[in-house]
């Protein structure tokens, strides 16, 4: 398996903790009740569980650039050490950017954004080479 697939993988686990940190908080906040009921009346998460919600969100999109990415590096038989480094600081970026996020650390959580991001698109830009 390339560096590429084995961050995606990582990746995506990330995700799911993301979203198992996420369901805690959030079930926490709303109760038992509300979160097994069908939610026809929406709740606005606050605090915590409302910046995990959020950084999950922002995980979704970003992760799927980053698995476009990797799918263009993976087919086009572009795979280097420059996409490597550029996935392991998009995954690094990811993990950095979710507590960055939960404890409101500003502007870093912006400028953590930023670094996976232009990763993802520096190993664009280098399978199109």
């Amino acid at each position: 398996m390339t560096p590429e697939l084995t961050v995606l993988a990582w990746a995506a686990l990330l995700q799911g903790a993301q979203f198992c940190a996420y369901s805690i908080t959030a079930q926490r906040q709303v109760g038992t009740a509300y979160a097994a009921s069908p939610r026809d009346e929406p709740r606005q998460l606050t605090g915590l569980a409302g910046r995990l919600q959020r950084a999950l969100s922002n995980h979704f999109e970003g992760l799927v650039l980053f698995t476009i990415a990797v799918v263009v590096v993976e087919l086009g038989d572009s795979s280097s050490g420059f996409t490597a480094a550029c996935a392991w600081i998009y995954l690094a970026a990811r993990l950095a950017y979710v507590p960055a996020y939960a404890f409101g650390l500003t502007p870093w959580r912006s400028l953590i954004w930023a670094a996976g991001f232009f990763a993802t698109m520096l190993m664009l830009i280098a399978a199109l080479l």
